[in-house]
């Protein structure tokens, strides 16, 4: 029976060709047996994503991403997974069931609002027009977020292969800052408070960029184990990958840390192009069955129907 699944996809309301509802039919004919929504800052797009997988039968998770800076911590400036700011790093929160959206909402605006601002002022700095050329290609008017991909978008022209170039290129970027980057304590806090899951996304030293939007750069696998540590140590309790992006050699690595701090794993192939396929054919290896029975737990967690087909 079929067991790809993927819940690491991004839609319309943070970057993608792809609308929540678009999302779950291309899920669909790719052939996943469920799939997860995970925008940047936001969860405006969960409702559709949702109607739309109970509509085609598909089972769905909500989770979303965000930045949170990690500069008052053990971490200090060391880069993480954050490829244009050592400060700060990547963090998804997964199992957000219908209950619970208002409150992320809520906690998520003021983020989206900081971003907003420097935003503009990125924009100046490359001769956009924010309002005329950059948020129209958003979803903002309905709650979704603007991000660097989408100015990039716009200067690129809308073209995906040129974004990717520019992106990894990017000189213009201004570092965020803490309103738009709250602090890991304060988002563990608020996912502890909700029932709410949140991993790091490990992303390890990059050679080849999977997404080709990274330049070769070395993260996080020089101090991998004291950075572990230290996560679990914050009251991170659950790590993200992606199978298709690392070696062996790195993934057994990180899987042997998770299991020694009993740590959940989670996959998702990050979808934000329309060249990325929907299907990790790596997780179809069955020294990653695990990551697949993680994402039937977080749509039984989040209280969503769904036949488990494995």
């Amino acid at each position: 029976m079929n067991c790809d699944v993927n819940n690491h996809i991004h839609t319309t309301y943070s970057f993608s060709p792809y609308t929540p509802a678009a999302a779950v039919q291309k899920a669909v004919e790719s052939g996943l047996a469920a799939a997860g929504i995970v925008d940047h800052d936001t969860v405006a797009g969960a409702p559709e994503f949702i109607a739309e997988g109970k509509r085609l039968g598909l089972p769905v998770t909500v989770g979303f991403e965000l930045r949170v800076s990690h500069a008052h911590t053990d971490i200090g400036r060391r880069r993480t997974n954050h490829p244009d700011q050592n400060d700060i790093s990547y963090l998804t929160v997964h199992a957000v069931p219908d209950a619970k959206l208002d409150a992320v909402t809520a906690f998520l605006a003021p983020v989206r609002k900081a971003r907003g601002e420097r935003n503009r002022e990125m924009c100046k700095r490359l001769g956009l027009n924010y309002d005329a050329e950059v948020l129209p290609l958003s979803m903002h008017h309905k709650g979704g977020t603007v991000t660097e991909r989408h100015i990039l978008f716009a200067k690129a022209q809308q073209d995906y292969a040129e974004l990717a170039r520019l992106k990894a290129a990017f000189t213009e970027y201004i570092p965020a800052g803490r309103e738009e980057c709250p602090g890991i304590d304060a988002v563990l806090r608020f996912a502890d408070e909700h029932s709410l899951i949140a991993a790091y996304p490990y992303l390890g030293d990059v050679t080849k960029s999977v997404t080709g939007d990274k330049k070769p750069q070395m993260f996080e696998d020089a101090y991998l184990d004291e950075l572990i540590h230290i996560l679990y140590e914050l009251g991170v309790r659950a790590v993200t990958y992606m199978p298709s992006r690392n070696t062996r050699a790195q993934l057994l690595r990180l899987r042997a840390l998770c299991e020694k701090y009993g740590m959940l794993q989670i996959c998702g192939e990050d979808i934000n192009s329309p060249d990325q396929p929907f299907v990790c054919e790596a997780l179809r290896d069955p020294l990653f069955d695990n990551l697949r029975e993680s994402t039937w737990a977080l749509i039984k967690r989040e209280g969503r129907q769904g036949k488990h087909t494995q």
